[in-house]
């Protein structure tokens, strides 16, 4: 009876341990993911950075920043003067049926100039 015994409790061992070493390996596993996306994240953050600064580097001797500025000012100061305000309105009516490539590509000028996260921005995302 008690080879019996003794080879029920080594099984119920057996059990108790295959139980536990399935318990760390998902455990595991779950920390590999948990690491693996961070560092993705990581590197993805570091590349919008990166992108950003070269990006301002590269317009340090450049007017286009300015001159988009300028350009987007335009309508809006237009806006405060009576006689102009018609002509606001029409040029805005006649942006409105322009073509949704065209809207985009505008957007994406505009959001390249002034760098990433100017365009996230933009377009609502975060």
């Amino acid at each position: 009876m008690i080879p019996i015994i003794s080879g029920l409790l080594g099984l119920a061992g057996n059990v108790v341990e295959g139980y536990v070493e399935t318990k760390k390996a998902k455990a595991k596993q779950k920390l590999v993911k948990i690491e693996a996306e961070t560092s993705l994240i990581e590197k993805k953050i570091t590349g919008e950075i990166a992108w950003d600064v070269q990006a301002q580097k590269n317009s340090g001797d450049s007017w286009k920043d300015e001159y988009l500025t300028i350009l987007f000012s335009i309508p809006l100061l237009l806006c405060f003067l009576p006689w102009t305000v018609e002509y606001v309105e029409r040029g805005f009516a006649a942006l409105a049926m322009t073509p949704e490539w065209y809207k985009y590509t505008l957007g994406v000028i505009v959001s390249a100039s002034f760098g990433i996260k100017g365009a996230t921005k933009m377009f609502g995302k975060k």
